[in-house]
């Protein structure tokens, strides 16, 4: 039996993978999509509060109350750092950890620690002028790498502002961790040549592969992320 958790991004929800589902689904597979507090069908819930730990535990939370075990445990961009300090906490639980074009954080790195200080000025500048302070507003369709018109309304609609204060704060990791967890990084290459160059995320995870697809792959190529994650939980 294979088993997934699949947490998606900032200003996304569990929504996001319904079009990576058929794919993946079979005999035997469990899969658990989770929203994260204050996002998606959960927006009412945001507020200044909510926290990067508020995120892990909202994951750790479904791996406990439907007590899952040998998770192949999925995390697209931001939720790379919320899926980090969950494999962290519950080793035992996690067959795999899927890193999806997403932050891989050290202990004491937030996710503006992964991406630099252009990103994180640009985010906060966006906060003070047009989040009140406490939330980033939406990102373009460009830079979620949506150029379909079909994707762009698919997607555009149900996003919603991301709580702020998730991306500034660290995870703090255990070293090394009790059980060691299987890593794999998927990067979403785009229109670039295979092989090129690796993110600087991927660059310690031995188990690679690339998608020619944009950020978005569970939107955009959602068959190709399918079959890999199928491998994953072979």
């Amino acid at each position: 039996m294979a088993t997934y958790v699949l947490v998606h991004g900032a200003w996304h929800g569990g929504w996001c993978w319904k079009r990576t589902l058929p794919g993946l689904q079979g005999p035997g597979v469990e899969i658990h999509t989770p929203t994260l507090t204050g996002l998606g069908e959960r927006s009412h819930l945001a507020s200044r509060d909510v926290s990067l730990e508020t995120h892990v535990q909202d994951v750790m939370g479904v791996i406990e109350s439907e007590r899952l075990d040998d998770v192949v445990l999925v995390g697209h961009s931001y939720a790379g750092v919320v899926v980090t300090a969950v494999a962290d906490r519950m080793p035992q639980r996690i067959s795999r950890l899927v890193y999806l074009d997403a932050m891989v954080p050290k202990s004491g790195q937030s996710l503006y620690d992964t991406t630099g200080p252009a990103f994180r000025e640009r985010i906060e500048g966006a906060v003070k002028s047009n989040g009140e302070g406490w939330y980033i507003p939406l990102p373009t369709a460009e830079r979620m790498g949506l150029l379909l018109q079909e994707d762009i309304d698919f997607v555009m609609p149900r996003l919603v502002p991301h709580p702020a204060r998730t991306f500034a704060e660290a995870v703090t990791l255990k070293s090394p961790w009790s059980k060691p967890v299987r890593r794999s990084y998927i990067s979403c290459i785009g229109k670039s040549t295979p092989g090129g160059p690796r993110s600087v995320q991927a660059a310690g995870i031995d188990d690679y592969h690339e998608l020619s697809t944009g950020h978005d792959a569970m939107v955009t190529a959602p068959a190709e992320l399918a079959n890999l994650l199928r491998d994953f939980g072979a």
